[in-house]
């Protein structure tokens, strides 16, 4: 056993040093700027509640709370979670925590949507340690097909033995998450879950049969829910004829807008944005892009697509330099998924996407998605030691 873990080890390549710079400088950059985009709402709460309240508090307190995760996370043996007892623990706790915030007294309703698990656990006078359950499927579900694909690559092309289990799967915790009203959410997490199917070679006439009921099913959430309906309808209003109506669900993206157009070229500083005064609620969190645009200008949003597109580049390298169907699929499918989910809140701040409540990884406020986007990025950087030189080549 030792000589094996010994031979494992002799085997790595040294760790992608440029890849750690970069989320290094995309957590620091984040809560430098969820800083100045949260002190207005966090004082706005402290005078409603009568209680100090601050994002960036919270925020921070998060991060050193996922540290010790992370580091775990760029250290483990990965072929710890293809044991079958293993992943299947981390399939069912998962599935029992989307449970849980639908049953009162752990979750509870809070603006129509059951997300969040009480932990019963104090940080301060006025806030509580919450946990967004749906954030753990982003990780774990990658493990599970990962997993599952390498594993059965025999079965791939068979429908009963090879390809339904994994959709089983997906679609439960769509469903798990679909019943917490989180509607961006579930359609985020199955899409990138096909995209793991895509690299696992899967034949396309499953992706047709998978549009074929994936596409009414989500128009049929769409249209049970008033709210959804009506963001849709404003942002096609907008599409077409250049207007939106505030009263209908365009007050924030339309203020979203004139936020990074008063940016202009250079911005206007940090800290002295004006949108985030009033005009774009959650701006500390789904919007937290406008604020950033404001404020840094043209100049700094390419510094900021420059830094996620140098995290993508590190992280899809480390993936094509993967032997292993295994590590190559995990990587692809955290990469991606990251990657999608910042690509996703800019489209959705600049109006080209209906409003959702994607959040920006190392940006948005929330210790849910701080922490599961810092364990997926070290899971990359622990790929990162797998990586063969001789594939992953000169990028």
């Amino acid at each position: 056993m030792s000589s094996s873990l010994e031979m494992e080890r002799s085997s790595r390549f040294p760790v992608d040093h440029l890849l750690i710079a970069s989320v290094i400088l995309l957590i620091g950059l984040g809560l430098v700027y969820l800083y100045s985009a949260s002190w207005v709402p966090s004082e706005r709460i402290s005078r409603i509640s009568g209680r100090e309240y601050s994002f960036i508090y919270l925020q921070v307190l998060y991060a050193l709370i996922a540290l010790p995760v992370f580091l775990f996370a760029t250290w483990i043996n990965l072929d710890f979670f293809r044991r079958r007892g293993v992943i299947l623990v981390m399939l069912v706790l998962t599935a029992v925590f989307c449970m849980l915030p639908l049953v009162e007294r752990f979750g509870g309703n809070k603006n129509g949507a059951s997300r969040w698990i009480n932990l019963s656990l104090r940080l301060s006078d006025s806030a509580n340690i919450s946990f967004q359950p749906s954030e753990l499927v982003k990780v774990v579900l990658p493990l599970y097909l990962a997993h599952y694909f390498d594993w059965k690559k025999d079965l791939i092309d068979h429908f009963s033995r090879g390809i339904l289990p994994p959709v089983l799967v997906t679609m439960i915790f769509f469903g798990l998450i679909i019943l917490q009203n989180n509607f961006s959410t579930a359609m985020f997490i199955v899409v990138n879950a096909l995209f793991i199917f895509f690299l696992a070679g899967v034949r396309i006439r499953f992706f047709i049969g998978a549009l074929v009921i994936v596409l009414p099913l989500g128009a049929l959430m769409i249209l049970i829910a008033p709210h959804r309906v009506s963001r849709i309808a404003n942002w096609s209003q907008w599409i077409l004829e250049r207007r939106w109506d505030t009263l209908a669900g365009g007050y924030q993206p339309r203020n979203s807008l004139a936020a990074i157009r008063a940016g202009g070229f250079w911005g206007r500083g940090i800290g002295q944005g004006t949108g985030k005064l009033t005009s774009i609620p959650e701006v500390q969190s789904d919007f937290i892009f406008s604020a950033y645009a404001e404020e840094t200008g043209f100049l700094g949003v390419l510094i900021l697509f420059a830094l996620f597109a140098f995290f993508a580049l590190r992280s899809y390298r480390a993936a094509m330099g993967q032997e292993e169907t295994y590590r190559r699929l995990l990587a692809f499918g955290l990469a991606s998924l990251i990657l999608s989910q910042a690509l996703i809140n800019v489209a959705v701040a600049v109006a080209a996407l209906p409003t959702t409540g994607i959040p920006l990884p190392f940006f948005s406020s929330g210790g849910s998605s701080l922490m599961i986007t810092l364990i997926m990025a070290g899971l990359l950087i622990n790929l990162s030691r797998t990586a063969s030189v001789s594939k992953k080549g000169e990028l």
